[in-house]
């Protein structure tokens, strides 16, 4: 089966390949996404590379992982989002990061919509969740944007977690 794209007016969501293992350190080790994806830590070429293939094995076996975005008029590598499975939770939460010059334009909430729509409407998603750390207020802006509902907060290993949820409109 053909690993699922995704698109809106300004976007283009492809699965992250294998063979795009530089792009995807270099986005997650950027001080701007590491900030708060990684609790600020530079994450090593070898757990990029781990995380691109479990990406793979998830788009073959289950349909759904990290998509990169790219941006339809430039075709510029804006970021990515996607589902993934974090916090011991029965299914994957949606993940969604940009490189700070694509912030605050929009495509965050236009990405994390596409795949919203994709997880309800192709897997048959009853909700999804998304957590985010207290002090990234971006990230809960666009979490309720999309119309999620903050759900818990919850201290994990010295920070604090906000958890938010987004029912499925029958």
């Amino acid at each position: 089966m053909q690993s699922p794209t995704l698109s809106s007016p300004r976007l283009h969501l492809t699965p992250f390949s294998k063979e795009e293992l530089a792009l995807f350190h270099q986005m997650n080790t950027s001080p701007f996404v590491r900030q708060y994806l990684w609790d600020d830590e530079i994450i090593p070429l070898e757990l990029a590379e781990q995380i691109l293939d479990q990406n793979t094995r998830h788009f073959q076996d289950d349909q759904f992982g990290l998509w990169k975005i790219t941006s339809k008029g430039t075709d510029n590598f804006i970021g990515y989002a996607g589902l993934w499975f974090f916090f011991e939770e029965s299914q994957p939460q949606l993940i969604y990061a940009l490189h700070p010059e694509a912030a605050g334009n929009g495509y965050a909430t236009e990405a994390a919509r596409l795949v919203i729509d994709y997880a309800f409407h192709e897997l048959g998603f009853e909700y999804l969740l998304a957590a985010t750390d207290k002090p990234h207020l971006a990230s809960q802006a666009v979490a309720r944007r999309l119309g999620m509902q903050q759900n818990r907060i919850e201290s994990m290993d010295g920070k604090v977690t906000v958890f938010f949820r987004l029912e499925k409109k029958s």
